[in-house]
């Protein structure tokens, strides 16, 4: 009994000395322990993490993946780009949503300069558009591009949207080997609802001359396109026949859409309210045409956000609100900073067919 109080004595003397001892030994043992020793989140091995919230840690790892993601991503590829150079036209479509809001068009060295940077970043089509692009210097400032980007930046495809009323064949025989595609608009083969939409121009037939246009790109080896704008006028018209006999290589439909400030709104050009038509309607007019193999629709919901749009100022336009907010000009800042401002869904655009056989020289055409 005597020896076991006499060692008892020493233990909880022990005892006190080591809870004295114990924090300054951890904190010098910590303060020479290697930085590696720490765990890949910033806390000793061994040490078992503390549970968060439920979910928590798998919400930072998803986290850390999409940053990871987007990184490989890496900037927008201007892969296809619309460059509307003019605002001003020779027709009044009451839908149009691309209006004559100025008279501004770049010098051509300067618009030059623009495509190349494109080039540069990545751009491998180019669509001519307006306003009428053919407006111009009667076309000659349009084909000028169309040779520099075709002969000089080597890019693959070089197309054109036109009402097709200022289009001579004298243009074919100058520029024509430039050219990839040419589409015509026509939103009517009746020309009283021609007239009705505001797609016309004194005497000039408008179906007369798209087939006149048709023959030609036949003859100077030109990719045929059709565009037409689907609204409260046309909705109701079949138009089989006669996509059949122009036979393109596409028949882009597009839904009727209201873009504020352009056709909507207190500062719009354009009143397009009237020529609005539902979901439903324009569902009706694709199943109408469904058995055409060029067909290609376009509802407002795949439109929007899939189109690269650069105005007369070499701006990108975001359409994401319902109107158009221009980026900074490509000229002052170059393409990927302007092209952060664009709006631009690359995904929707690639699901919408954005790219396709776009080239003359792989589309195969039996001239």
């Amino acid at each position: 009994m005597w020896t076991l109080a006499a060692l008892a004595v020493p233990g909880k003397l022990l005892g006190a000395l080591w809870s004295l001892l114990a924090p300054l030994l951890l904190g010098l043992w910590a303060a020479l322990r290697p930085a590696g020793a720490l765990g890949a989140r910033g806390r000793p091995e061994g040490r078992p993490e503390r549970p968060g919230p439920q979910g928590a840690g798998e919400e930072e790892e998803e986290e850390e993946e999409e940053e990871e993601e987007e990184d490989q991503d890496g900037p927008l590829t201007p892969t296809s780009v619309n460059y509307h150079f003019t605002r001003q036209c020779n027709y009044k479509c009451g839908f149009c949503f691309h209006t004559a809001k100025t008279s501004f068009v770049l010098p051509p060295e300067e618009a030059q300069r623009g495509l190349r940077l494109l080039k540069e970043a990545g751009m491998e089509k180019v669509n001519f558009s307006g306003g009428e692009p053919f407006l111009k210097d009667r076309g000659e400032y349009l084909g000028r591009l169309v040779r520099f980007c075709k002969q000089e930046l080597g890019l693959p495809s070089v197309s054109i949207v036109s009402n097709g009323s200022l289009i001579r064949e004298r243009w074919f025989k100058e520029y024509g080997q430039y050219l990839d595609i040419l589409a015509v608009s026509c939103d009517s083969f009746n020309e009283e609802v021609n007239a009705l939409i505001g797609r016309g121009q004194g005497r000039l037939n408008h179906v007369e001359n798209l087939r006149r246009l048709r023959r030609w790109c036949r003859q100077y080896r030109v990719a045929f396109k059709v565009n037409s704008v689907i609204n409260r006028f046309n909705v109701d018209e079949d138009m089989r026949a006669h996509i059949q006999e122009l036979n393109p290589v596409r028949w882009k439909v597009f839904q009727c859409l209201l873009i504020e400030g352009e056709n909507v709104g207190a500062s719009a050009l354009r009143e397009a309210e009237r020529f609005v038509i539902s979901e439903e309607e324009f569902q009706a007019f694709l199943d109408r045409h469904r058995g055409l193999p060029c067909l290609v629709p376009e509802s407002n919901a795949k439109m929007k956000d899939s189109y690269l749009i650069l105005d007369e100022y070499m701006r990108f336009l975001n359409c994401r609100a319902g109107r158009k907010d221009p980026s900074p000009s490509i000229l002052d800042v170059g393409v990927q900073e302007a092209i952060r401002f664009s709006g631009f869904d690359e995904q929707t655009f690639l699901k919408r067919g954005g790219k396709y056989v776009w080239s003359k020289a792989d589309l195969q055409l039996d001239w």
